[in-house]
């Protein structure tokens, strides 16, 4: 088995659980499933109406390298055949980093790195106005989801290293993985299909660690954060 790390960045994201059209459409505070699955199904060229069971059925984590500020803005709709327009509120993650694993088979997983670099159609954060920036495959990794996870370097940029050390607090990664039975809390973000006549979702069971990896700390004068560092937005 090895894992697949992807780096998620952009101005902003917006991750949400529930794909029915609501006057308020919020975000989770990081990365869904369903969402990731759908953007690796677009990467493949896969239509809305083809099985998705392979990219479900990987183990799926993510690590917050920096949560970002919740955004609100709002949007005009309207119902056909209403006259009058009606006011939506939509939630977004702003300046959010994270690091989103997929374990698997080895083979199915690289082709998914391969396919990353080369998608066919767009890629995009949990809606279609929030494209990623920076590049996107972290690459393939020899080893188990969690440990991937732990492993991989700090994707925040400068600002945010700086912001860190002037708090002169120690500072952690939370990752949040599948539970295999029963973890921490569920979410309903298992996508069983994507098609729009009959778009499907189920509960999955995740467990969280907030204090997953330890990224810096005031007394470790031997450290420099600013050294982990690999990516900018």
């Amino acid at each position: 088995m090895s894992t697949l790390l992807i780096r998620l960045a952009a101005p902003l994201q917006s991750w949400g659980a529930d794909s029915k059209f609501e006057e308020r459409r919020g975000t989770m505070r990081e990365p869904t499933k369903s969402g990731v699955v759908g953007m690796l199904a677009a990467a493949l060229g896969r239509r809305r109406d083809e099985a998705i069971d392979d990219l479900a059925g990987l183990k799926f984590g993510v690590r917050v390298d920096w949560p970002g500020q919740l955004l609100k803005d709002f949007h005009t709709a309207r119902i056909e055949g209403s006259k009058a327009p009606y006011v939506t509120n939509r939630y977004y993650l702003a300046d959010a980093v994270f690091v989103a694993g997929l374990e698997g088979d080895d083979a199915f997983v690289r082709s998914l790195d391969k396919t990353l670099r080369d998608p066919v159609f767009p890629l995009f954060l949990g809606r279609r106005s929030c494209p990623p920036v920076g590049r996107i495959s972290l690459g393939v990794f020899e080893e188990s989801l969690e440990d991937a996870l732990k492993g991989a370097s700090w994707q925040a940029c400068p600002s945010h290293v700086a912001y860190v050390k002037k708090q002169k607090i120690p500072h952690y990664l939370t990752i949040v993985l599948d539970a295999p039975e029963v973890g921490d809390y569920r979410r309903r973000d298992l996508p069983i299909s994507f098609s729009q006549n009959h778009r499907r979702h189920t509960y999955r069971y995740l467990s969280e660690n907030p204090r997953g990896k330890k990224i810096y700390e005031p007394n470790e004068t031997a450290h420099d954060a600013l050294s982990a560092v690999e990516g900018e937005i």
